[in-house]
């Protein structure tokens, strides 16, 4: 059997060790049997000694551009420090609140969300997405030789991930209750949203955080800007923890 392996990001300084050592705790305790979980980052301070820590490879972006996860992009070098085998890439951002087992056991080349938003477009998520190490090197060569056209024409590496790897016929999407969106699956609808509380959907093994917020804001009920007003998500605490 593959060796599998977790593979998360971390850069700057807008998320703290936490996140990681959360997210590590969580995939502990949701995954059956073993794995190597590693961290690509500029800075590994904080990080738990169970986290195999190695720098995010070179991706040179001029200057004051948005960044918009290109950076992700990295994870499919064709050698990625030697590590082998089945990766499963997550956001520093998700909650985990199910076995996620079964996303090493169903079969295909490259899974990965398809987008809630625009579902009649092929656009993935990347907030989770699982592929065999060192398979798509092309993805990543792609992007380094003509860098501007990629990004004249996908606003962010997902669309652009999608994009070439669908061309191939190699994209396939997650079960859509696996993976839910927490601003527009855990929150109630407006108006009811200002009276009952944010929920886990039926099925769902992963909580993704896209926007404007992140755990520590939907467990104590802070908007910072989003459109949809929610309460407080106690919950939230009994699985992004240690």
């Amino acid at each position: 059997m593959d060796e599998r392996v977790i593979l998360c990001m971390k850069w700057g300084t807008k998320y703290g060790p936490e996140y990681v050592n959360r997210l590590y705790a969580m995939v502990r305790r949701h995954l059956k049997g073993e794995i190597k979980f590693v961290c690509l980052t500029d800075r590994n301070e904080g990080i738990r000694d169970e986290v195999q820590c190695l720098p995010i490879p070179e991706l040179t972006l001029p200057n004051g551009e948005p960044e918009r996860g290109w950076k992700k992009l990295t994870t499919f070098e064709a050698d990625l420090y030697g590590l082998k085998g089945m990766a499963l890439f997550l956001d520093l951002d998700v909650v985990i609140v199910g076995d996620i087992t079964p996303f090493f056991e169903v079969p295909g080349e490259f899974l990965i969300i398809h987008d809630w938003k625009r579902p009649w477009r092929i656009t993935g998520n990347s907030s989770v997405y699982r592929f065999q190490l060192g398979a798509h090197a092309d993805v990543l060569e792609k992007f380094r030789q003509n860098q501007a056209q990629a990004k004249a024409d996908f606003r962010n590496e997902q669309a652009y991930l999608t994009d070439v790897l669908h061309k191939q016929g190699k994209v396939q999407y997650w079960d859509s209750s696996w993976c839910a969106s927490y601003k527009y699956h855990c929150i109630p609808t407006w108006p009811s949203s200002y009276w009952r509380d944010p929920i886990i959907p039926k099925g769902a093994r992963i909580l993704i955080f896209h926007g404007v917020m992140n755990p520590p804001d939907a467990l104590a009920g802070r908007n910072n800007g989003n459109w949809r007003h929610a309460r407080p998500a106690h919950w939230i605490a009994d699985h992004w923890r240690e």
